[in-house]
């Protein structure tokens, strides 16, 4: 009984959200070729929610409404549709068919299934926006000492009130406004918690867009202010005051007393308070998590310690994870061991340990000295040249030798953020819709350039895990993903391939300039060649879909 309430659990989990997603989005599809089909005098014969087998039917008038045995697609079903021979078709029903409407009509049937893809997108992301979005607040993460930020008089942790004085609400309007103003001085109005509001004056830089797939080549941007800011995730140093108490490598600091901590910079806490209740986060080898209280009683100091005199410091150097059978592997490093140096230079950030390997000469193994347990070691490791997906979507062949470090950055603070009326949530969700066109279309453009690997595209799998994915992480995140399918629907209909929307809006541009229509072989064969692209283009993006995800390679 319990393993077949599991596998109803399952079945649940991934199959329901792919379906919900997946018909919803070709239903509007389909809905918009029909309902400009009837309001052109076609009579529609099929409307129909997947393919093969009828499982579900009624008939209304002249048309049969059904849901197929296959949930991915649909179809209209035209009278007049596939006809070639205009003759074939008796005179009184020729005020119906589908081949006898001017070509004008048919742009319009056919352009109606993806621009009501467009349309839905922009639906969902105004709804979003009127029912209040969760997002980055408008927070500044970090400041680099001594940079142009600070100088302006900006500081970590400021929120930002108002750029120009136009009110700011979110992160992604404080990067807009900083857009809007590059190469300029900008007032910026900023706040710290329990401070009053100060006014500062900062040069806002144009540098390079790090979205390749954005329309905009670049943004505005203050130098100094840091995207993220160091979390709570600590390495312990041993026989230190800090793991006399119980505080070890890897654990993260959620509470010092009943306060929340939530950068590096919270940690000084520990020592301006003689005795601590510490409330850590533990995660073992087998990623299970627990929650455990420290008591931290300060030991006596002459002077204010620092967080490292305790035993505390990043753990940017140390290991989270090592790649069974890779080098790192194979040398036998382990989790939490610390990079000291290689070939006898000192390592002080994580860049440094990636630059290092990255520029190994194929020559001499590497010599890595670690720190075990307090112990120093000495490591001999070779690196190999793998293949990696950068963010950009770009595969990258480096060398590497199959280590991960712990992340320790700090989550931003998030606000939910709602217009205020229809109108302007109406106008930002038109606005993410034609920013994520906008992106999308690039992506197949980098993709024909080359600069994006073809492995980043997805299939049924793919948009199966996305969904499941954004069902559990709730509502916004399910209706975000329906309205970024939407557009990708809206696009990929778009492409001048037979068989697709836009082949045949393609065609009918022929036709208009031609004056007539192009004969039917010509029609099969141009059917044939599209048929052919689109089966290569799902076989291509299944078999990417099993090797990510089934052999996760």
């Amino acid at each position: 009984m319990n393993q077949l309430i599991s596998l109803f659990g399952s079945l649940y989990s991934n199959v329901v959200p792919f379906v919900i997603l997946l018909g919803i989005l070709v239903f509007i599809h389909e809905l918009g070729h029909f309902l400009v089909a009837l309001a052109c005098g076609v009579r529609v014969e099929v409307f129909s929610l997947g393919f093969g087998k009828k499982i579900l039917s009624f008939k209304k008038g002249y048309t049969t409404y059904c849901i197929s045995i296959v949930p991915l697609g649909g179809y209209v079903k035209m009278f007049g549709e596939q006809s070639t021979d205009a003759t074939a078709i008796a005179p009184e029903d020729r005020a119906v068919s589908y081949s006898h409407k001017t070509v004008w009509q048919r742009i319009a049937i056919v352009f109606a299934g993806p621009l009501m893809n467009f349309l839905f997108a922009i639906f969902i992301f105004g709804f979003i926006a009127y029912s209040g979005e969760e997002t980055r607040s408008a927070r500044i993460s970090e400041v680099t000492p001594g940079s142009i930020a600070e100088t302006a008089g900006l500081k970590s942790q400021d929120l930002v009130l108002a750029v120009n004085n136009q009110p700011v609400r979110s992160y992604e309007e404080f990067q807009n406004a900083l857009t809007a103003s590059q190469n300029e001085a900008a007032q910026i109005q900023v706040q710290q918690d329990g401070e009053q509001p100060r006014t500062v004056t900062a040069q806002v830089a144009s540098v390079d867009n790090p979205n390749i797939f954005a329309g905009k080549k670049t943004i505005g941007s203050i130098t100094g202010i840091l995207p993220y800011t160091k979390g709570t995730l600590v390495a312990v140093q041993p026989d230190s005051q800090a793991f006399k108490a119980g505080l070890r490598t890897g654990d993260e600091i959620t509470k010092i007393d009943d306060r929340k901590v939530q950068s590096w910079n919270d940690l000084n806490r520990l020592v301006q308070n003689p005795t601590s209740n510490i409330t850590v986060q533990r995660t073992s080898a087998d990623d299970k998590k627990e929650t455990l209280q420290v008591q931290y009683a300060l030991p006596a100091f002459k002077t204010t310690p620092s967080l490292a005199e305790l035993g505390l410091e990043s753990p940017e150097l140390y290991l989270e994870q090592v790649v069974p059978d890779s080098p790192a592997a194979k040398a036998e490093l382990l989790r939490h061991d610390k990079i000291v140096s290689i070939n006898g230079q000192p390592m002080v950030a994580w860049e440094n340990v990636l630059n290092t390997i990255k520029s190994y000469d194929g020559k001499e193994a590497l010599e890595f000295k670690i720190v075990r347990d307090g112990t120093e070691m000495v490591k001999k490791i070779t690196p190999q040249v793998t293949s990696q997906m950068t963010f950009q979507g770009k595969e990258d062949k480096r060398y590497t030798i199959g280590i991960m470090p712990m992340a320790n950055i700090s989550q931003p603070e998030l606000v939910t953020v709602a217009e205020s009326n229809i109108f302007s949530a109406a106008n930002k969700g038109f606005n993410r819709s034609w920013d994520i066109s906008v992106m999308t279309v690039m992506s197949f453009v980098r993709l024909f350039q080359g600069e994006v690997s073809h492995k980043n595209i997805g299939g049924m799998i793919s948009i199966g895990k996305a969904a499941k994915d954004s069902y559990a992480m709730g509502l916004q995140s399910f209706l975000m993903t329906m309205g970024i399918l939407s557009i990708s629907l809206f696009i990929l209909n778009l492409l001048p391939v037979p068989v697709l929307d836009g082949g045949h809006l393609v065609f009918y541009a022929i036709e208009i300039v031609k004056g007539s229509p192009l004969s039917g072989r010509k029609l099969e064969i141009a059917h044939q060649i599209g048929f052919a692209l689109l089966m290569g283009l799902m076989v291509l993006a299944l078999f990417n879909d099993f090797t990510k995800f089934i052999f996760k390679t």
